[in-house]
């Protein structure tokens, strides 16, 4: 692997770091796949048609919360063109996508938690025969009381929506506390204590979810799946078909977007998976899009308390953290979405001192998971708007606060967390300088503003879901005489890229175009283990397992060259196809003959690669939710233009640096950072999603209020500003040729450097995502009553928090080793074996 230290600048032709050439990294290039998407060659899984296909489709309960005391399939099952209905009896065994929330069934047995929660499927000959047919299928419910919100949550203990957990509709209580945070209040010169929500909202892809399986010829399964982890649905539908999971093939087609939303092992996948196995003959489903809705595992509503102290000069003593999250109805990635709430804060700021109380409730609404972020875009709001109110009071410029107290590189945070690259800073300056931040910050006309956030991400999650010692992503390569370079991974291409990615490293090694790789991804039959598209894990983990394959590769095409041209091994080099003495590159072979070469002295030419990330000092319980080989960060500067009139919100302008390590490939990784802008303005401005109860004739049901994206209000091409996107390179060791993550680290400034840009048009504080225009003329009015010109959480009924669980902090006793003492506190509480650490 190079070793490059210094920043590449692209050009049209090549890009150069430390006096070496690149030819296929971080020059600007058509992507792998673009052109089977743009002239409509790409199958995703509803293009999938095969002979004798039958449909299916899902009985989903119009009560948020009642027992299955009945179903009558018998209506349903007589009528003609209908094959086979599946209820739970049929699929009892529950599923999940952690251990520890194995709390899912494919269709409920006895008890539904949320409208649209699915009691049965029609298998049939045509999809409308199979809709058709729900209405024949009789169930008799009896409906219990609906818990709609996490203050209901808490103060219901009775009934249950789930009997695991902690005690009554608590789903997870966590606390955690690195250094003794009162002596950090009692050292600062200002204690800031504010409140903020953030609105759940979902995903939004252009996809549908969709899936088709199929006994195959010798009686194994196939499934073709819009999911984001093959490997995770693999594992599920082991477990609930009871097949051996050699038996089972997963194919992860393309995807029209995921965003986290196609991560979790869904009910309609094992469904159609149990039917074909049934009827031994394809079947096939696609969701409808207020099906989406329901599935949802999108971003979780959160009440947020934060204290935070500070010197005169913005240095931050200590940080209190509370969150109150509003979990739906299921576990799906909750446990970890709950410490993701904590996980972050220190990975940005130098915060000495930190404490961090999270509740996550369960609630008769579709389950919330991880949405691009996942877990991070709350508390990020809120930490970057109070720091603009610490700004104001302290006299201060936002940037130069944050200026002063950005964490450094390769640093350890408060939490145990081992930094890699941070240019944090330069990202600030660089935003600062081209917006006009100096003369436009407090200085322009009353209506019109400018704000500023930053934020930091994982580069990949440091442990995966089911702990093991085993790699978490693996690359084959076949080398073909032909002289072309086959790839096998079960990396999963969702739209962001990972395939262009993989190409692109091996081609780069090898000194081949990217034209001349072939990908065989998302297959779990044909390529190694990868865990998925989430949590920004690809381009690092799988990048650098193709990195070493091809390196690998490389060598002992070197050796087989070396010896026919009669030169050291050092002097090679591959490019343009060609493998050639570097003092005297008229002595060379082609590619494809260098392959020939190796193969005849060493056999047919495969490689492999795989990539562990290195372990994570956070010895303590929940410590293994947030550590990452290294972090990405990004500021951002937001314009706006609001009337205040009518309240109307309008983004002239987004300036955002985002510190990407070394860009693979420049338009892709641009494009990433647009649609998190994109994305970020919609959380920010209109996206929400709220639910509300029907009259009591129909028992109170709580039922989504804007299922279709008719309602469901998002940004159209129309509403997206000029987007002025640079990326700050700074190669990191940890990462393929220095590459850190950019698919969701940039989305998270836009929500608080909107909110901070409005106080700077008009002098209102809205504390709470998203900023409508009735909550800025509501929050005008007050002002111009003489009264706390904000809008937010202060508004909200009083809310009860739950006692924190508490057990004596590290600093009190032990040997002096902070680590070892964190993980010698983390004991359960006396009653039941809760997780809990210091």
């Amino acid at each position: 692997m190079p070793e490059e230290k210094d920043s590449t600048k692209s050009t049209d032709s090549h890009s150069k770091a430390n006096g070496h050439e690149f030819r296929v990294i971080g020059v600007p290039r058509r992507r792998v796949d673009a052109r089977a998407k743009v002239t409509g060659q790409t199958r995703f899984a509803d293009d999938i048609f095969l002979p004798r296909m039958a449909h299916c489709k899902l009985l989903r309960s119009p009560h948020p919360h009642a027992r299955i005391r009945k179903i009558d399939a018998s209506r349903a099952l007589a009528c003609p063109g209908v094959y086979l209905v599946l209820t739970g009896k049929d699929l009892p065994i529950q599923y999940g996508i952690l251990p520890v929330s194995q709390d899912e069934q494919a269709l409920c047995v006895d008890h539904v938690r949320h409208v649209g929660d699915p009691v049965a499927a029609v298998i049939a000959r045509e999809e409308l025969t199979a809709f058709e047919a729900l209405d024949l299928i009789d169930v008799e419910y009896e409906v219990l009381k609906t818990i709609s919100n996490p203050e209901e949550a808490l103060a219901t203990p009775e009934p249950r929506i789930h009997e695991y957990g902690e005690e009554g509709n608590i789903h997870k209580l966590v606390a955690l506390e690195f250094g003794n945070v009162e002596e950090g209040f009692a050292e600062a010169d200002e204690i800031f204590e504010d409140s903020f929500f953030y609105q759940g909202n979902t995903h939004l892809p252009i996809e549908q979810h969709a899936a088709v399986a199929i006994k195959d010829p010798d009686g194994k399964l196939t499934i073709w799946s819009s999911t984001q982890t093959p490997h995770y649905l693999h594992r599920a539908l082991a477990k609930v078909l009871e097949m051996p999971a050699a038996h089972i093939r997963v194919i992860a087609t393309p995807n029209g977007g995921g965003f986290g939303g196609k991560s979790d092992p869904f009910n309609h996948e094992i469904v159609v998976a149990k039917a074909a196995l049934v009827l031994d003959r394809p079947v096939k489903i696609c969701l409808t899009r207020e099906e989406v809705f329901y599935c949802h595992r999108g971003r979780h509503p959160v009440l947020m308390k934060f204290k935070t102290g500070v010197k005169k000069d913005g240095t931050i003593t200590g940080m209190h953290l509370q969150t109150l999250i509003d979990g739906g109805a299921y576990g799906s990635y909750g446990v970890a979405s709950t410490f993701y709430c904590g996980a972050l804060q220190t990975t940005t700021y130098h915060i000495p001192r930190y404490r961090y109380e999270g509740c996550r409730t369960f609630t008769n609404k579709p389950p919330c998971g991880p949405k691009r972020g996942h877990g991070t875009p709350q508390p990020r709001f809120g930490q970057e708007v109070q720091l603009d109110k610490i700004a104001e009071k302290l006299k201060m410029d936002p940037a130069d606060l944050r200026l002063g107290i950005v964490e450094s590189s390769n640093a350890m945070t408060a939490n145990f967390f081992r930094l890699g690259t941070v240019n944090l800073a330069e990202c600030i300056r660089r935003v600062v300088q081209l917006s006009g931040w100096k003369e436009k910050f407090r200085k322009l006309p009353e209506g019109r503003g400018v704000g500023l956030a930053c934020s930091a991400y994982l580069t990949g999650a440091g442990l995966p879901i089911y702990w093991n010692n085993m790699p978490h992503s693996g690359v084959q390569l076949k080398f073909d005489r032909s002289g072309g370079v086959t790839i096998f991974c079960g990396a999963t291409e969702i739209g962001q890229g990972s395939d262009d990615v993989l190409a692109g490293i091996v081609a780069e090694v090898l000194g081949i175009d990217t034209f001349d790789v072939r990908l065989f991804t998302g297959d779990t039959d044909l390529g190694p283990v990868d865990l998925g598209s989430y949590s920004s894990r690809v381009t690092l983990m799988a990048g650098n397992a193709a990195l070493q394959a091809a390196e690998r590769g490389k060598a002992l095409l070197a050796e087989a060259v070396a010896e026919k041209l009669a030169v050291p091994r050092e002097r090679l080099r591959f490019a343009d196809r060609r493998v050639f003495d570097s003092t005297a590159p008229e002595k060379s072979v082609t590619f494809q003959e260098a392959i020939c070469l190796a193969e005849a002295r060493f056999g047919t030419i495969g490689t492999v690669g795989s990539y562990t990330p290195p372990k994570s000092p956070a010895l303590y319980k929940g410590g293994g939710v947030g550590p990452s080989p290294t972090y990405s960060y990004s500021a951002a500067v937001v314009e706006v233009e609001v009337n205040a009139t009518t309240g109307w919100i309008a983004v002239p302008k987004i300036w955002i640096a985002h510190d990407i390590g070394r860009a693979l490939n420049p338009p892709l990784a641009r494009g990433q950072v647009e649609g998190s802008v994109y994305m970020g303005l919609g959380e920010a401005l209109m996206e929400e999603q709220e639910f509300r109860r029907l009259p009591k004739r129909l028992s109170h049901a709580l039922v989504h209020k804007f299922p279709s994206i008719l309602e469901y209000k998002s940004p159209t091409s129309l509403d997206m500003p000029d987007v002025i996107t640079e990326l700050i390179e700074e190669p990191d060791p940890r990462g393929p040729f220095g590459a850190k993550e950019v698919g969701q680290g940039p989305l998270l400034p836009i929500m608080p450097a909107v909110a901070n840009a409005v106080y700077d048009a008009v002098g209102v504080r809205i504390d709470e995502v998203p900023i409508t225009p009735e909550k800025i003329m509501k929050a005008l009015a007050e002002k111009k009553a003489g009264r706390e010109p904000r809008f937010g959480p202060s508004h909200f009924p009083h809310v009860n928090w739950p006692e924190p669980l508490r057990v004596p902090p590290p600093w009190e006793g032990g040997d002096g080793n902070a680590v070892n003492d964190v993980a010698r506190r983390a004991k359960p509480r006396p009653e039941k074996e809760k997780v809990l650490a210091s």
